[in-house]
């Protein structure tokens, strides 16, 4: 007879495995009480053979009456609190506590051991599972003691069926209408075909959502191919053993409750763990059991893979953990800088323990020795106070033994993490830039591992240092070590579940998938007459700097990133979409806050923008601190975030690391970001939710080959016009005058005095006031006015004479800067001031690039070790002339080519003007759409570009031409939108 590759056969596979190899009973349609959703025949054989007084004395066997109110009770008690929760707890029933599981026995332990041999675990093929559609049938239903707890849907790729047909079955025919697969009355429902398993744990008809069970593929999503058999039979051979399946239901599985702070509504969720969050905690608990304290265990956890829940299951099961009928450990504690891990912990802990009695926090070391006393089983902190802690582990504990479960080395959302750890250990003294991460090993580098502490280090992203610190060193396959060309042995994680998986198996999204770069373009010019000589690549960094803390920059970006947020993002995830702007220091914070609300504003937008910093700044005259600007407390700023208005949050530092809002769909970069930073930064982006299916990456300041690099590590572009814009002259007015260098009066008598030919000696006093209370400003205050008064002068020079009007404010203010400037000293920075000195910024340009898929290398990645610094002493500036540094930094940012640029200039600023007098073009805006509109707009631009050949061919051959500049943008597409963003005016519609 041949082999049956149906799906029949399929079933009666993993049917006759259970029963023959998992000694599982064979149950029957006949057992199946569909009523109650159970088998009443196994359930009652159960509790004969375990609680048979009890039974005897509540007369449930032998009275029917008593026996359905029984089960109307119990039915009634796994529908509010979950067959978890039943076979966990039991049930009270009148006057006693009826069991419906026995729990595995304690090493040694003869009378447990018999009492859990009593439990029936038992399988149903074809279970008819309906009351009023009597042929519908469940592939295969799994019950312990009579209580359902498994149900599966198998499918046959050989059949020309996977997995997701089974998962739309169970959408559409195996709905909560039905008893059994109602919320809480089985614990998981899986969908499984030949090579891959997908689990639910609440069915919700097409909301149900589905998780794979897999155990991953080349660091990927799927399975490995089984060379002793199906990819899928781990399921049936290893999960749902009697001992795996009891490990499950005694110390996994669970009811979880959240509460809506604001309407106070409760909402529940079942956990069921996935299969890799089951593997590392099993094998760190088997290397601990094994091991004994005084080792290190290194868990590199993607963003996505649960580890919350994955660090309160180990926690829990290192205070049980016997070796020898002795624990393995006295106490766990666990470090993070999560605050909210505590509540997490201690509700997971809550389903297997009596928290009271075993967790506990401390918040310092005196805190500590309390809880020990307390016999405080699991002892949470936060990483403020891990110091402490370790001194406490390592000499008034010396007797106990501890295991210290590490959480992800995150920045604080409170401000820098690492600001706040001032300590030093043994003499090893961290630099206050370090991040938290590197503070840990500094700590633990301090000091020679104690022998009665384990460390359970998660991470998603580890550094050199973590690996050196925590990593197993690597064997081959005859149990060789693998080794470096230096000798020096190669450490890998003790558990890898990686981004990839994460990504491929859709527990979090890919941010690089749609990353679109920005590119400043600059023309600096030089101001002085002679070349003075500098360091070549300290000024490059310098003349980068003053290009950024030009305002100008700041407020082009902010107006590319509100017209972007109301164009491309408020609608996604069904209007409910966030984004996050990260600035690159508070100050700049602050000016985009300044700058977005006041394009919100003008734009009567609904939606407003939040900031987050840390401390206070003095900006404009005034200081401020984040509740001053936002209107409300700090403690409420991701509460805020979460409701509308607020859409846009602005960040310093801040929420860069460690926040957590799945409704962060778009984020706006203007930081330079690199190596871990850059990929912690950027995974705020990545957390799944409801109908939000991709994110936007906006970057202003990085190269995306770096962004790559960075991630690599851890897995596997509208032209906004630079044109002079005579409102740049009120700009830089208001952008000087909050710093108070000058009053309108004194600007008005030196001007008076100047033109009146007075004596030196009566204005030069005046002049001084203003140069005094210059020197007593921050030195990012300094740069801002200087640049803005050296701004304002050339613009106002330039535009005084082609303007038809002209400005006796402008003229006067004129007269004033150009005698203060010249008496202004330079910033106080060294050589950066004598660059900023002799340099203007002359044009400013921000280009879009296409939007690209930054795609990973599908390898794993080394890092190198520790770097030891050999060189000493200051290292030989390459000097060059001023004139070579600002031809290297246009060749790198852009600058594009005319050969006569003033007149290309004058000839694009006049665009706007004519077009906007072409009738058709303004009849279009009236009474056409945008597109009807866009497209005269256009016919209107290139006729204007024909007529303007009488005063020169290169703007008409640029166009025609289509020329592209070194980043193969467009200057065609350039224009055109140009001239139809500052002309279109879809108010004026009737």
């Amino acid at each position: 007879m041949a082999t049956n590759m149906k799906e029949n056969g399929f079933e009666t596979m993993i049917v006759k495995y259970l029963v023959e190899n998992n000694h599982y009973e064979e149950g029957s349609n006949s057992d199946y009480n569909k009523i109650y959703a159970i088998d009443e025949v196994r359930l009652f054989r159960f509790l004969h053979d375990t609680q048979y007084e009890k039974l005897a004395e509540l007369r449930i066997e032998d009275n029917e009456i008593e026996k359905k109110k029984f089960l109307d009770r119990l039915s009634k008690k796994i529908s509010d609190d979950g067959v978890i929760n039943i076979i966990r707890k039991g049930m009270k029933y009148k006057n006693k506590t009826v069991d419906f599981y026995m729990v595995r026995p304690s090493e040694g332990n003869q009378e447990a051991k018999e009492s859990y041999d009593k439990n029936i675990f038992s399988v149903t093929r074809q279970l008819r599972y309906s009351n009023d559609y009597g042929r519908l049938a469940l592939d295969v239903c799994i019950f312990l003691n009579g209580l359902p707890i498994i149900t599966m849907e198998l499918k046959n790729q050989i059949t020309k069926q996977n997995h997701d047909d089974a998962i739309r079955q169970y959408m559409t025919d195996r709905t909560p209408d039905e008893l059994l697969f109602q919320f809480k009355r089985c614990i998981v429902h899986f969908a499984v075909d030949d090579d891959e398993i997908y689990m639910c744990t609440e069915l919700k008809k097409e909301k149900s959502f589905f998780m794979p069970f897999n155990k991953g593929n080349n660091n990927g999503a799927g399975n490995p191919r089984n060379p002793n058999g199906l990819k899928t039979d781990y399921l049936w051979k290893d999960i749902l053993t009697k001992p795996c399946l009891s490990n499950i239901l005694e110390n996994y599985v669970q009811i979880t409750e959240e509460k809506d702070e604001d309407t106070g509504r409760k909402s529940y969720k079942q956990i069921f763990p996935r299969y890799h969050q089951l593997s590392v905690v099993t094998s760190l608990l088997a290397d601990a059991k094994n091991d004994g304290p005084g080792h290190r265990y290194l868990i590199q956890h993607s963003a996505g893979s649960g580890k919350s829940n994955s660090i309160a299951w180990l926690a829990h099961q290192l205070v049980t953990l016997k070796k020898d009928k002795k624990d393995v450990f006295d106490t766990v504690i666990v470090v993070t800088d999560r605050v909210n891990l505590d509540k997490q912990i201690r509700d997971t802990i809550k389903q297997f323990m009596q928290v009271s009695s075993t967790v506990g926090w401390a918040k310092d070391a005196s805190t500590l020795s309390t809880l020990m006393e307390q016999g405080k089983k699991i002892i949470i902190t936060i990483v403020h106070k891990f110091q402490f802690i370790l001194d406490a582990v390592s000499a008034d504990y010396k007797n106990k033994k501890f295991a210290i479960i590490i959480d992800e080395a995150h920045s604080s959302q409170n401000g820098s993490l690492a600001a706040k750890m001032n300590i030093a250990v043994s003499g090893n003294v961290y630099d206050d830039d370090d991040e938290f991460e590197d503070k840990l090993n500094t700590i633990i580098e301090g000091k020679k591992m104690a022998p009665n502490a384990s460390y359970f280090a998660f991470t998603a992203t580890p550094k050199n240092k973590t690996l050196e610190m925590f990593g197993k060193k690597m064997f081959d396959e005859h149990g060789n070590p693998i080794l470096n060309d230096d000798g020096t042995q190669k450490a890998n994680p003790h558990y890898v579940y990686t981004m990839k998986q994460a990504i491929e198996e859709k527990f979090i999204l890919d941010v690089l998938r749609y990353y679109t770069p920005y590119e400043s373009f600059y023309h600096i010019v030089k101001t002085v007459e002679n070349d003075p000589l500098f360091d070549k690549k300290q000024a490059q960094r310098i003349l980068r700097y003053y290009v950024e803390v030009q305002k100008v920059a700041v407020k082009e970006k902010a107006g590319v990133i509100v017209e972007h947020f109301h164009s491309e993002v408020h609608n996604k995830i069904k209007g409910h979409a966030r984004a996050m702007v990260v600035a690159s220091n508070i100050k700049r914070a602050v000016e985009y806050y300044m700058a977005i609300s006041r394009l919100l504003e003008e734009r009567k937008s609904p939606y407003k923008a939040i900031v987050a910093f840390t401390g206070e700044i003095k900006y404009e005259g005034v200081t401020y601190n984040e509740a001053k600007l936002n209107g409300f407390p700090s403690s409420q700023i991701e509460k805020k975030f979460r409701k509308d208005p607020y859409r846009l949050l602005i960040v310093a530092n801040k929420f860069q690391t460690g926040y957590d809002e799945p409704l962060l769909q778009t984020m706006y970069v203007d930081k330079g970001l690199s190596d871990i930073k850059a990929v912690q930064t950027l995974s705020r982006l990545n957390r799944c939710y409801p109908n939000k299916n991709e994110v936007f990456v906006l970057d202003f300041q990085n190269d995306p080959a770096d962004i790559k690099t960075a991630f690599d590590k851890y897995y596997k572009t509208t032209i906004l016009s630079g044109e002079t814009d005579v409102n740049k002259l009120n700009d830089l007015v208001d952008e000087m005058e909050p710093l108070d260098v000058y009053s309108d009066e004194e600007v008005t008598e030196v001007a008076e005095l100047y033109l009146d030919n007075a004596d030196r000696t009566k204005i030069d006093p005046i002049i001084d006031k203003g140069t005094e209370r210059y020197k007593e400003l921050e030195y990012d205050d300094q740069v801002d006015f200087k640049s803005s008064a050296k701004t304002f002068l050339r613009t106002y020079n330039f535009l005084s004479s082609i303007l038809p009007y002209g400005s006796m404010d402008w003229e006067r203010l004129s007269i004033y800067l150009t005698f203060l400037v010249s008496k202004l000293p330079k910033p106080d920075n060294g050589n950066a001031d004598e660059i900023m000195e002799d340099v203007e910024l002359e044009s400013y340009r921000l280009v879009a690039q296409d939007t690209i898929s930054i795609k990973l290398e599908d390898k794993d990645s080394e890092i190198e070790p520790i770097p030891v610094k050999t060189d000493v002493g200051i290292p030989v500036p390459e000097l060059d002339t001023l004139s070579n540094i600002l031809a290297s930094f246009h060749e790198m940012w852009g600058n594009c080519e005319w050969t006569d640029e003033d007149r290309i200039r004058k000839q694009i600023a006049e665009l706007p003007d004519i077009v906007e007098q072409d009738e058709t073009y303004q009849n279009a805006m009236k009474y056409s759409d945008a597109q009807n509109a866009r497209d005269e707009s256009d016919r209107a631009t290139y006729d204007a570009i024909l007529k303007s050949l009488v005063s020169g061919t290169e703007l008409y051959k640029a166009f025609s031409d289509d020329i592209r500049n070194k980043n193969n943008q467009s200057f065609k597409k350039w224009l055109l939108d140009y001239v139809f963003n500052v002309t279109y005016k879809p108010e004026s519609r009737e």
